[in-house]
């Protein structure tokens, strides 16, 4: 069976003025405000929805990474992910950017960049996002 997830967004006026929340059904996290200017020309406040895809790539790479390398024989101790995902006004997602650093006992660092490179193929999110450019930026043992 298929396991679900829900949010939900509440929007108030026009897109411009207008503001509005965001609020996962877990409850992991509280309400977050979102406007266009926090999405579009500052990250000075409040989040966007490309901050939240940011979070769920970082973590769904992350996961797969660490199942990869596990069944390559070679658990991770620690993964430290970062994702940047690029938004234009007009345009939309432009890409995203994936840097990983990770330690990993027995392996080198041309093995590590490996996984880290099936990882970004194979995570669920990367599939979801296949119609946008992904890179990994980084991939380095600690």
């Amino acid at each position: 069976m298929a396991v679900e997830s829900r949010a939900d967004a509440t929007w108030e006026g026009d897109l411009l003025s207008g503001a509005g929340h965001v609020t996962p059904a877990s409850g992991a996290f509280p309400q977050l405000p979102v406007t266009w200017s926090a999405r579009s020309e500052s990250r000075e406040s409040g989040t966007s929805p490309e901050e939240l895809l940011a979070a769920a790539h970082a973590a769904c790479f992350s996961m797969a990474l660490s199942l990869g390398l596990a069944q390559s024989g070679h658990a991770p101790e620690r993964l430290e992910t970062s994702a940047r995902v690029g938004f234009q006004a007009g345009e939309g997602v432009t890409g995203v950017q994936l840097s990983v650093r990770g330690r990993v006992p027995g392996l080198d660092a041309a093995g590590f960049r490996e996984a880290a490179e099936a990882a970004k193929q194979n995570c669920p999110v990367s599939k979801a996002l296949a119609g946008v450019e992904i890179t990994l930026t980084e991939a380095e043992l600690l």
